[in-house]
């Protein structure tokens, strides 16, 4: 029995269709599954975080590979699927949770052991994709790697170098965090039902030190948001319009400093411009 033909067999049995309002497309492409537990480096040291299994397509691969792997999943009648596919797995578990609502920390400390390695693998819905990728990033995760699918269009966003064509304001945040790189694109056909864009499987690597040193984080990345919010204005015009600088001369004043022409557009600028704008800034008030 091919994928297509599990999945639609899965489907009939459990008598479930993919749920729209939770972003759900079932993987249906063997090749795309192997390239990302490859893409992965799944052993059996890794703890295995899956987030959004849905029928478990996935789950199984990582199941074979992986020391354990937890699941995360919102869709209760996922989880009654998960539970009777995989209940003689004695590395399985299952918690029937929002992920950006699951204590993650809680549950890394809870099952780590000090020669594991965490990973966190995903066919993410594409309409909570950023939230999602800022909250495993963001939270201080003791992961070493995230390898996720998420929509194309999106996931070249994400693994942009600052400053490259396909820079937005969450490039940097990124940049700031880890290393990424691309792992394949993945067509719509491989999906049950068909998504209308195409998907990119990517992957993250948390660093250990970033890449620019700034006195204040939180301004850092307050200042990168604000230059984006008007991404068709030139820098100073939208860091002015944001309200995060009080004046245009003080703007221009500081970008001076930081040797930034004040018509630049924020997608231009490197990682290193904003760590100088935002040092500057913070010894100016």
């Amino acid at each position: 029995m091919n994928l297509v033909e599990e999945t639609e067999y899965i489907m009939k049995k459990y008598k479930i269709k993919a749920n729209k309002s939770l972003g759900q497309n079932f993987l249906i492409d063997n090749e795309v599954i192997q390239d990302i537990i490859e893409g992965a480096e799944i052993t059996p040291n890794d703890l295995v975080i899956e987030i959004g299994p849905g029928i478990g397509t996935m789950t199984k691969s990582l199941l074979d590979k992986a020391k354990k792997v937890i699941c995360i999943e919102l869709d209760s009648k996922m989880v009654d699927i998960l539970n009777d596919r995989f209940k003689k797995y004695k590395n399985f578990e299952i918690i029937n949770e929002d992920i950006l609502k699951v204590d993650l920390n809680n549950i890394i400390k809870k099952e780590k052991s000090s020669e594991d390695k965490v990973k966190i693998v995903a066919n993410l819905p594409y309409y909570i994709t950023t939230p999602i990728i800022m909250k495993l990033i963001e939270n201080n995760l003791e992961v070493d790697d995230i390898t996720v699918m998420v929509q194309k269009e999106v996931a070249d966003r994400l693994i942009e170098i600052p400053g490259g064509k396909n820079t937005g304001a969450i490039t940097y945040t990124v940049y700031y965090y880890c290393s990424s790189k691309k792992i394949r694109e993945v067509d719509n056909t491989s999906f049950i039902p068909k998504p209308e864009v195409k998907s990119e499987v990517i992957k993250l690597k948390l660093r250990d030190v970033p890449p620019v040193n700034v006195k204040n984080k939180k301004v850092f990345f307050n200042i990168i948001k604000s230059s984006f919010l008007q991404r068709r204005k030139t820098l100073v015009n939208a860091m002015v319009n944001s309200g995060v600088f009080e004046n245009k001369e003080k703007t221009i004043e500081i970008l001076k400093k930081a040797n930034i022409q004040e018509n630049v557009r924020a997608e231009k600028l490197k990682i290193e411009d904003f760590e100088k704008i935002t040092n500057l800034f913070l010894e100016n008030i």
